[in-house]
């Protein structure tokens, strides 16, 4: 086997710990993360969802631009969560949502959802959506095209083991939005549109669940989609509000899909 090969094969092998969400655009491209082994690689023990799978992947999509809102004429808004941190705290936000007859839109890291893989199933028999966002959470901006489409495929295999489908949905990780080479990668998975959104109270700096609420319910508009963070305590505890604050304005919370429909 020649030395290009040894390298190609050894770079699969490799798998990256998520880190935390944050929808800021990247900073110039730099040295790229030293990835973090994982049982695969380590010859620990394989976890049920690395079990060999017969993947049925869709044709290639054919890329179009991000979704940043649905119609403004609809009277709703997608609360949209990025998939990381405590279950605990996951299945808070899911009985929360649950007591307002709510819908949201779960776009989960890959390494996340195999370390707590029966969230899979809570997220989609509760009527949410649940979408792709990416394997290990690596800025997806200074990823060369094989990196990117092995973060998005690797995700998407693990959706479709899950739950049968790999979602309709791919957000990509460390930018609000897609670029060429990222949507090029995401329609070879299935993905034809990237998902964007346009109120970001950039919960993910931890700013406090009043902050959050005030942002959120000050930007939101008919049509919205909000980006929010699962692996947070104070969204989580913001969350009551904003789903009564959004109701009050007669706006009703659903997924992403009913929001935009076949658009």
């Amino acid at each position: 086997m020649n030395a290009s090969r040894r390298l190609f094969l050894a770079g699969l092998a490799v798998s990256t710990s998520a880190g935390a969400c944050s929808s800021a655009p990247d900073a110039a491209p730099g040295p790229k993360p030293t990835p973090t082994p994982t049982s695969s690689t380590t010859g620990g023990a394989a976890s049920p969802t690395d079990a060999p799978h017969q993947s049925t992947k869709p044709a290639p999509a054919r890329p179009r631009g991000d979704v940043v809102h649905g119609p403004r004429s609809q009277s709703a808004v997608a609360l949209t969560f990025h998939g990381a941190g405590p279950a605990s705290l996951c299945r808070q936000a899911l009985a929360v949502v649950a007591s307002a007859q709510a819908r949201i839109t779960v776009l989960a890291v890959g390494t996340w959802l195999r370390q707590n893989p029966a969230l899979a199933a809570a997220i989609v028999d509760a009527g949410h959506d649940l979408g792709n966002h990416t394997w290990s959470h690596l800025p997806m901006r200074r990823l060369h095209a094989p990196e990117a489409r092995r973060e998005i495929e690797r995700a998407a295999e693990l959706l479709e083991r899950l739950t049968g489908s790999r979602g309709r949905w791919f957000r990509p990780s460390g930018t609000p939005r897609s670029t060429p080479t990222i949507r090029a990668a995401a329609a070879r998975s299935g993905y034809e549109r990237c998902l964007a959104y346009d109120v970001d109270p950039l919960d993910y700096t931890d700013p406090g669940a009043d902050l959050v609420v005030r942002r959120v319910l000050g930007a939101a508009r008919p049509g919205s989609i909000i980006s929010l963070h699962l692996g947070h305590p104070g969204t989580v505890e913001a969350l009551p509000r904003l789903l009564d604050g959004l109701s009050e304005r007669g706006l009703r919370s659903v997924s992403v899909t009913a929001l935009v429909g076949g658009h």
